[in-house]
């Protein structure tokens, strides 16, 4: 990879990412996995993702850009993936991460299936851009963000394919969506780089946050929920294992 330019490292690491939903998704659609089983994973990635937001993403920010624009930053990622989510849920993308039967079929919400795809891009992209932003620092990427992301991609994609296919849509529409999703990630990745590198280390630190902020919301109202509904006693122990395991790979990196 050192051979290629920086922009499309970033891209490329995007890429692999986001190809975990994808991946899930093949094993969710395919494969009739336990949704206790789909909650255990859902959770052990919501803990991946707090460890990674808390130690790579919210301190990586204060220490380029100091309090201020971080707070600042991380209040506007959650304001604004709280309002695209509620305006989402009201056409159909409520439960577009549940396992179950729960996510409307097309028949029954007319464009849920559009909101569903929306409502995954919109979960996708914070995270994608943090890989690129990660690599602003000497061309190398966080690899600890790049495993987060994969880690909770995983269980993301399995467990909205299961709930697509339950609701009735197609392998076609299905694998279309989180296929473009993947693409998508790399693009953001890459841009998350070219575009923000002549910036000043304060608005670096403020779209960092605004990832965090992101990512946390997204976590709270979509799959730590699908995750306690299912697994229960059990939901707490996995999200803390997740955690456990990133802020492993965090420390190792240090």
């Amino acid at each position: 990879m050192d051979l290629l330019p920086v922009w499309v490292q970033a891209g490329l690491w995007g890429l692999l990412a986001g190809a975990a939903l994808l991946l899930g998704a093949v094993v969710g659609f395919f494969l009739q996995v336990p949704r206790q089983v789909v909650a255990g994973i859902m959770a052990f990635g919501s803990g991946v993702l707090i460890s990674a937001l808390s130690f790579e993403l919210m301190d990586e920010a204060f220490k380029r850009g100091g309090l201020a624009p971080t707070a600042f930053g991380f209040l506007a990622g959650a304001c604004v993936f709280t309002s695209a989510n509620w305006i989402l849920s009201r056409h159909g993308a409520r439960h577009r991460k549940r396992s179950g039967g729960l996510q409307p079929s097309e028949e029954e919400t007319a464009g849920s299936g559009r909101a569903i795809a929306v409502g995954a891009l919109l979960d996708g992209i914070p995270e994608s851009i943090v890989i690129g932003l990660s690599m602003l620092e000497g061309g190398v990427v966080s690899l600890v963000a790049v495993v987060a992301v994969f880690l909770s991609n995983v269980p993301e994609g399995l467990s909205s394919a299961a709930g697509m296919r339950k609701s009735g849509r197609t392998a076609v529409y299905v694998f279309g969506v989180w296929g473009a999703i993947a693409l998508v990630c790399g693009v953001a990745s890459l841009v998350g780089y070219a575009l923000f590198q002549d910036f000043s280390a304060g608005v670096i630190a403020a779209t960092t946050a605004v990832a965090a902020g992101a990512i946390l919301s997204m976590l709270a109202d979509t799959m730590i929920p699908e995750a306690f509904e299912e697994a229960h006693a059990f939901a707490g122990l996995m999200t803390v294992a997740g955690f456990l395991v990133a802020f492993s790979l965090s420390r190792m990196g240090h």
